[in-house]
């Protein structure tokens, strides 16, 4: 069986390799905020969720979509989703603790073993059957569709009648009938497990067994009682019950007789735990984001299913767009953007201090890794062609240990970036280069972003370098989109970004005089 929620042909593989800079995506994104969100206290929860989001970048855009009808049918239903995550949840758990045993090298004690945790796994596989028989029709996605059918077609009444016998015959409350023979040293071999078979008597010798068993309690003796009665000879012995070491010998011949049936079992009963495994795994993905649903529609922030493309030419498109991880931190709703970059190779952001840019740079990254593993989106609306990997530049602090400088590690960072660049990339720089002095720092960020330009690689630059940004702007390029940090006159922020030509000053004056006027 297989559950096929995740992908359409595979399994979703929870520790799959991970994008190289990972570390650097959940620093500069702010994604633990995320996960903690997804996940709660969970830590599986934790685990795939980061697998799943991080891990999104690799998808294609039929998988999107995919998801994304899965987990509308999630919102839709939450209450199914969670009872079906909560048998995974059992019957995992219930194997481990309830069915583990130590001295699993014995066949007899394998095979008693596994039948009382096929008894369970067919008990929660009725209950699977059960959720399918009541909740099918409301699910409409194609996964659900599938996983529904799967369950329904597998799990039928015949499936459970024969396997509820199976189960009844390994229980041997007949005794067992092995067969072998003799090897080197008289030794036994090739132990074959036979079914009993049960003789049923015609009617006419069971009426004379019924007579002879009169005669034999009225005291009277018939020579057709011994006609009727002897069978052919069978050899029979009996073992003391203190003869421990026949005891041994014996109870040998029966693990011999019954170790192939009891590794059969023991390995179906793998099969079914590794089903179970499986929709645990791809139902957390889920749980994940129902739980981030939830939160977020708590603090009555949008979310929308945005439209995934693939295209030579990129789009990037939002109404509301806001970084779901602030409003999770601050735990209130926060301001969010509009954006038409499409066509736009390179958007570059500037303005006020603490005026949002930052947080609208976090914004873009989030929404499109969100996007790209078949969650929602954090906006209003939000319309983006798919990229092959997101990289981020942010400004670091400084070396404590004084090895090397702020421009130092920002440029050997950015070497380490070149080497792994494809050409489908988004690249997000925040004030980076801003280390040394305005033009030499302006100088920098010019050739690095004009050799990206020239990849097609998408370029998101925040920055406070005017002559970096300025010289830019004056050459007009169709390609390029500037967006300024609004300030209000009163000197207030609005935290709204609009189109607009950098400006040589972010107002850090601003909040110069903010601090000492309230100090």
């Amino acid at each position: 069986m297989k559950t096929f929620l995740m992908h359409k042909k595979n399994d979703f593989n929870q520790y799959q390799k991970l994008p190289w800079n990972e570390q650097a995506l959940i620093q500069d994104l702010e994604l633990n905020t995320l996960f903690n969100a997804m996940a709660g206290d969970d830590k599986f929860l934790f685990d795939v969720a980061k697998a799943g989001i991080l891990s999104g970048l690799k998808n294609d855009v039929d998988t999107i979509i995919y998801r994304q009808d899965i987990l509308k049918d999630c919102i839709k239903n939450p209450s199914v989703i969670r009872y079906l995550y909560n048998i995974a949840v059992y019957s995992i758990e219930k194997e481990r603790k309830d069915y583990w045993g130590i001295f699993n090298r014995y066949p007899s004690l394998i095979l008693s073993r596994s039948l009382r945790v096929m008894e369970m796994f067919v008990a929660m596989l009725k209950e699977l059957r059960s959720v399918a028989d009541k909740h099918s029709g409301k699910f409409e996605s194609e996964g659900f569709k599938r996983f529904f059918s799967m369950l329904l077609k597998e799990l039928n009444d015949e499936y459970f009648i024969c396997i509820q016998n199976h189960l009844k015959e390994l229980e041997f409350h007949q005794g067992i009938l092995v067969s072998a023979v003799l090897g080197k040293g008289n030794k036994g071999n090739n132990y074959i497990l036979h079914k009993l078979q049960t003789k049923r008597k015609s009617w006419i010798l069971q009426h004379i067994d019924d007579y002879i068993n009169r005669m034999r309690q009225e005291g009277r003796m018939l020579w057709l009682t011994r006609f009727f009665i002897e069978e052919p000879g069978v050899h029979t012995f009996y073992i003391s019950s203190r003869d421990d070491s026949g005891i041994r010998a014996l109870s040998q011949l029966k693990d011999e007789g019954i170790n192939s049936v009891a590794n059969s079992l023991a390995q179906s009963n793998d099969h079914i735990l590794s089903f179970f495994r499986v929709l645990k795994t791809e139902l957390s993905f889920y749980i994940g984001c129902l739980n981030l649903f939830e939160k977020l529609t708590a603090l009555e922030e949008p979310i929308t299913f945005p439209i995934p493309t693939i295209t030579d030419k990129q789009f990037c498109s939002s109404e509301g767009l806001y970084d779901a991880c602030l409003a999770l931190t601050r735990n209130q709703k926060v301001v969010g953007n509009n954006i038409i970059a499409d066509n736009k190779n390179l958007v570059i952001i500037t303005g006020a201090n603490q005026g949002g840019k930052s947080t609208f740079l976090r914004s873009v990254g989030l929404s499109q890794l969100m996007m790209q593993c078949g969650m929602f989106v954090p906006a209003d609306s939000y319309n983006s062609s798919i990229c092959d990997s997101l990289i981020t530049h942010f400004k670091r602090e400084e070396d404590k240990t004084m090895r090397s400088g702020k421009l130092d590690e920002e440029l050997d960072r950015m070497n380490t970036i070149i080497n792994n660049l494809t050409p489908g990339t988004i690249m997000l720089f925040n004030e980076s280069f801003s280390a040394t002095n305005e033009r030499e720092g302006s100088e920098i960020a010019r050739q690095i972003v004009t050799g990206l330009m020239e990849k097609n690689i998408r370029v998101f630059f925040v920055t406070h370098l005017f002559e970096f940004a300025h010289g830019f702007c004056q050459k007009k390029l169709t390609n390029t989109l500037f967006l300024l940090a609004e300030r209000q006159i009163d000197t207030s922020r609005t935290f709204k970004l609009f189109e607009g030509e950098p400006l040589q000053t972010s107002y850090g004056e601003d909040l110069f005089n903010n601090i000492f006027r309230n100090s």
